[in-house]
């Protein structure tokens, strides 16, 4: 009972909201190609499925590469700047500047500084996109240590990476995560937007592009649902990997 009073009212919700979509584009409130009816959509979408698998693979490799570098240079960094103050007061304004780099800005010029074929610049511009949020949020997790788990290892003559890595970072692992399930969607959007501005053509970004600038707006809208899927997917994995690394907090 428990699960379905949860799962069940945003699927009447989303239901509710794809058919009253579908009754006001038929109707002819709302023009196809500004916004294309749902059945229209998922006709293109199921014709399509074989190419929206394949670049969302491609889009899927780029967004897990960025996020993995992105999350460990967070949380390195974080560590960092627990450990030496002066690190960690110039830290926060550097890490600021890099959150506030727009992608539309640094895609192309990162595409200029590698050849066409690789999909280097769009893994870094992840990585950048990925890096605040991680680092932020250990940041906070890595500063509230217990008065008391301070003392005990100060009573063992523990030393400064130590107390980091048995009492710091255990205790700021669902600061960790809270990061990461933010940065896992983070990762899939900066993956398909720099797939916009040219390099390698095998993403979703790419398609999405090829299909308005062709006025296909339905099989756009599909390519737009397949990188909605690949958000969802990561998103879950690391809401799984927050279950399997805190089950205290499960079973809490």
């Amino acid at each position: 009972m428990r699960f379905w009073t949860r799962v069940l009212p945003p699927v009447l919700v989303g239901v509710g909201g794809l058919a009253l979509w579908e009754l006001v584009v038929k109707a002819g409130r709302v023009a196809p190609f500004v916004l294309p009816a749902p059945s229209a959509i998922w006709e293109q979408f199921w014709l399509s499925r074989e190419v929206i698998w394949r670049t969302g693979l491609a889009s899927g490799a780029n967004a897990l590469a960025g996020l993995v570098a992105g999350a460990l240079l967070g949380i390195l960094a974080a560590m960092a700047a627990s450990r030496f103050r002066l690190f960690g007061e110039a830290s926060i304004p550097v890490a600021a500047a890099l959150n506030a780099l727009p992608i539309i800005a640094l895609a192309p010029i990162l595409n200029n500084m590698f050849e066409s074929t690789s999909s280097i610049p769009r893994r870094v511009v992840v990585a950048i996109v990925v890096f605040f949020p991680v680092f932020v949020n250990t940041l906070r997790g890595l500063r509230q240590v217990d008065p008391t788990h301070r003392e005990l290892m100060d009573s063992y003559a523990a030393g400064g990476w130590t107390f980091t890595r048995l009492v710091r970072l255990p205790g700021a692992l669902p600061f960790v995560f809270t990061g990461l399930r933010q940065a896992s969607s983070l990762a899939v959007i900066a993956a398909v937007v720099a797939e916009y501005f040219g390099g390698l053509q095998d993403g979703l970004g790419s398609r999405i592009t090829s299909a308005a600038a062709n006025t296909a707006y339905p099989r756009a809208w599909a390519f737009v649902v397949g990188a909605c899927v690949l958000g969802l997917v990561f998103y879950a994995a690391a809401l799984g990997l927050e279950r399997i690394a805190t089950p205290w907090r499960r079973s809490g």
